[in-house]
């Protein structure tokens, strides 16, 4: 039946409105998953997943992601920062807990999948935006790119699904509490001695090689998608700000706030974030 061209894009627009409303900024069901499966460990800093546990509700697993890949760009679009945030942050660690599960139980790291063909964080097996995409695109080409959101502390919130990187949270990231999720996810892993610890001995910073990967984005001064901390210009600078969770001693504290601690990087252990099934 022909309609006029206004009514068209009227019945157009109606019906964007109503997808826009019809999505779950709680992620509900993400959040559910996480809260059953995610195991906290050393004392909360960090965590493991029960996979075996997740793959028998693989099927809640892959509704999420198709609710995911069911927003359009125009809808995305309109979303506010925040939203948009916690939307490609969760698709990525939903995305990486699905990648991992096409192989489990034989997979001891993300890297069996290859390092040419089938790279895990090059291969386009995501459906997001229409398009199909990456992991590498969800984070290099979206989230750290120059001007879009300016937040570093992502690095303390994507999971790559090994033992050393920055824990999987046992619940959804949603916008109106992405600020202090965030902050927590710093403090949380700041203080994990595994990853981050000063070294009295070598009078000297041992941090994670996320630090040493991804160090523009903590030098180049970002405030963050909230506003955040002041920029910190350099590495000393930002470890100077959290001096208290990366020492254990008065004189550790002293040190690392001065500036005067000599920093390294430590090795990253890819191994799986595996946790025992119940």
């Amino acid at each position: 039946m022909w309609r006029p061209a206004g009514v068209v894009a009227l019945m157009l627009a109606v019906a964007g409105a109503a997808l826009a409303q019809d999505f779950d900024h709680r992620h509900k069901a993400w959040d559910e998953l996480l809260r059953a499966h995610v195991v906290l460990i050393s004392e909360g800093r960090a965590s493991q997943l029960r996979y075996a546990a997740l793959a028998r509700e693989r099927a809640a697993l892959k509704g999420y992601l198709e609710s995911l890949a069911a927003v359009r760009r125009v809808e995305f679009e309109r979303w506010t920062k925040p939203e948009r945030m916690a939307f490609l942050i969760n698709a990525y660690n939903a995305s990486m807990v699905e990648k991992v599960l096409t192989r489990y139980p034989d997979i001891g790291s993300v890297w069996d999948f290859g390092r040419i063909f089938g790279h895990p964080f090059k291969d386009r097996f995501i459906r997001l935006l229409g398009e199909s995409v990456s992991l590498d695109w969800i984070e290099h080409d979206t989230l750290r790119k120059p001007g879009a959101y300016d937040e570093p502390r992502l690095h303390y919130v994507l999971n790559c699904a090994a033992v050393s990187c920055p824990m999987l949270r046992e619940e959804a990231y949603v916008a109106e509490r992405l600020a202090g999720q965030l902050e927590d996810q710093a403090r949380r892993f700041l203080s994990d001695r595994t990853r981050n610890r000063y070294s009295a001995s070598q009078r000297r910073l041992e941090v994670s090689k996320v630090f040493d990967w991804y160090r523009e984005d903590w030098q180049r001064g970002a405030r963050g998608f909230d506003g955040g901390a002041p920029p910190s210009g350099s590495l000393e600078e930002y470890f100077a700000r959290y001096a208290a969770l990366l020492a254990a001693s008065p004189q550790g504290e002293r040190e690392i706030a001065a500036g005067r601690a000599s920093i390294v990087h430590l090795d990253y252990d890819w191994t799986l974030n595996d946790a025992p099934d119940r």
